[in-house]
């Protein structure tokens, strides 16, 4: 099981007094700061890194989603195999959404 990563968490007036910190910690430790406006998360503060893999990784969610559905013009029927596929995938993308969320609300806890 990987170990959870630290997370801070800061009002955006605190953050702002001790930026050079916070981004410090973003990029060397890879240890995010979540900002916190009016008790609300508003933004987080991560590593560049960090956020050029989250961009790749939801491009490509968005495109393995947009694979799990039909082509459009085909049919079922026409293509069974594809529905199969896109059924395969679809179940794939649930779980693995299901399991990050899971992960997710036991690193919150």
């Amino acid at each position: 099981m990987p170990t959870p990563r630290t997370e801070h968490r800061a009002k955006i007036a605190e953050a702002r007094n001790v930026l050079g910190e916070v981004i410090s910690r973003a990029r060397y430790a890879d240890e995010p700061t979540i900002l916190v406006n009016r008790g609300k998360e508003a933004a987080v503060i991560v590593s560049h890194p960090f956020y050029e893999q989250a961009l790749r990784d939801r491009a490509l969610i968005e495109q393995l989603t947009a694979m799990a559905g039909l082509p459009e013009g085909v049919s079922a029927e026409e293509r069974p195999d594809l529905v199969h596929t896109a059924r395969i995938l679809y179940e794939a993308l649930a779980k693995a959404e299901r399991d990050v969320n899971a992960a997710r609300n036991v690193s919150e806890s």
